[in-house]
């Protein structure tokens, strides 16, 4: 974590005074008592401290301080801690050594440099950094749960839903906080959509089902072609993707992620771009489990069984599960199988060119405060093995950093949590290491 402690504390020994300094009882600095009185006006001492001239001038209305101190003087603002080249702010010392590294408030304080005086609102320096205050952190923390509810139109029944659902939001600002700081690529996090659920009801809407996959696949090895190919390609820029949709508090993804692939592949082959229906593999595959959740390699075998899929307008979705009322008449695609892509991410860059969008499974763990940017979190954040959630890859880019110029290459992934999440409903996730496990389960339609 890049959080540090500055803690600068004074002895217990020393006796802290605005007007006098004692150690252990004695008296220190000058035989006359010139230290033992307030300096309103000038007091001059046997000791000659006050009546040489100086060699530039300091602090202190009576000249005491303008000459350099054999001891170190406490005053209460940590005055005499440090030489006097420049103002020193802050009652638990925060500023009486220099920050060589950043220090983080929750004004945002340590995140500037020092070259002048940056007080903040919140009393931030006028406590230890061990703790912030909990009433402007509880404040900046209801601006922000308003702030969230008014753009998402969030709305609670009664005040005790109010309440449980703030005090998810403010638990799930530390899991942000620790996304964030550990990230590895540029992507940010923050408050989304899904802040307030815990992690149980955000899981239950997602609805990848490893579990269900058959013991004998009916997946074929697909060939990868040898052809070289960009370095950045997007199928957006060529037709063959529809809008993102939105699967609702339904664990339906699974579907989302085949209709996608499904509609690529038959827009490619066949020059036509429909959007295909979820709806009728929520009611319709009975291998799989609805909005309970389901997997890509079932659902291409249910398409073939049931004789096609029918267009989103034919049978609309409803974000929840239904009888089946499938309609042979009004099938516009067909699918007659299934292929199983390798985990090399370059021969599934070689692949998607070539053929199309890829339907995938991923870890969601990063998914549910993704803002923007290419997310690379650390492997334990995002175990590559644990894939919870169904989605497609449509493109794949390079990102160059400002200032340090680092190469991140990334896939650029739809997902089906409509277009007010992500960027613009899409995902953009570090190429090449397995990344969440974005290369682990790859699969395509094959239609005729």
């Amino acid at each position: 974590m890049r959080l540090i402690l500055v803690v600068c504390a004074l002895s217990s020994a020393w006796v802290v005074d605005a007007q006098l300094l004692r150690y252990e009882g004695k008296i220190h600095f000058g035989t006359d008592g010139h230290d033992q009185q307030p300096h309103s006006k000038i007091l001059l001492g046997s000791d000659g401290h006050d009546q040489k001239p100086h060699g530039q001038k300091l602090l202190g209305v009576d000249g005491h301080d303008q000459r350099l101190h054999s001891q170190a003087l406490l005053g209460g603002d940590g005055h005499d801690q440090r030489q006097h080249s420049q103002a020193l702010l802050g009652a638990d010392g925060h500023d009486l050594r220099s920050h060589g590294q950043k220090h983080f408030g929750v004004d945002g304080h340590d995140q500037q440099p020092h070259g002048q005086v940056l007080l903040g609102g919140d009393g931030h320096d006028q406590q230890p950094h061990g703790q912030v205050g909990n009433g402007p952190r509880e404040l900046s923390h209801t601006h922000m749960f308003k702030g969230f509810m008014k753009k998402y139109n969030k709305a609670y029944n009664s005040q005790s839903e109010f309440k449980k659902r703030f005090s998810i939001f403010r638990q799930n600002l530390k899991k942000i906080h620790i996304l964030q700081q550990s990230e590895r690529g540029t992507a940010k996090y923050g408050p989304t959509k899904f802040s307030d659920l815990t992690e149980h009801e955000f899981r239950r809407m997602l609805g990848l089902r490893p579990d269900l996959k058959p013991t004998l696949s009916q997946m074929e090895p697909a060939e990868i072609p040898s052809e070289e190919i960009p370095s950045s390609f997007d199928w957006r820029d060529h037709g063959i993707v529809t809008p993102v949709k939105n699967q609702g508090m339904c664990g339906s993804c699974w579907a989302f992620s085949v209709t996608g692939n499904v509609e690529g592949q038959w827009a490619l082959k066949h020059k036509h771009l429909y959007s295909l229906s979820e709806q009728e593999l929520v009611d319709c595959d009975k291998t799989d489990e609805g909005c309970n959740g389901g997997m890509p390699e079932n659902a291409y075998e249910a398409i073939a069984k049931l004789g096609g899929l029918e267009t989103e307008n034919d049978y609309p979705y409803e974000a929840k599960d239904d009888q089946c009322h499938f309609n042979e008449t009004k099938v516009k695609v067909t699918v007659n199988g299934s292929v199983e892509l390798p985990q090399n991410e370059d021969d599934l860059a070689r692949w998607l060119v070539k053929h199309g969008p890829i339907s995938i499974g991923i870890n969601a763990n990063a998914l549910q405060f993704y803002v923007g940017g290419v997310s690379h979190p650390l492997r334990f954040l995002c175990n590559p093995k644990s894939l919870d959630h169904g989605m497609l890859i449509v493109g794949y880019g390079v990102h160059t950093t400002k200032y340090l110029h680092r190469r991140q290459p990334y896939w650029i992934v739809k997902n089906s949590w409509g277009p007010d999440w992500g960027e613009q409903g899409y995902y953009r996730v570090y190429r090449g290491d397995g990344t969440c496990g974005v290369n682990q389960m790859a699969t395509s339609a094959i239609v005729p």
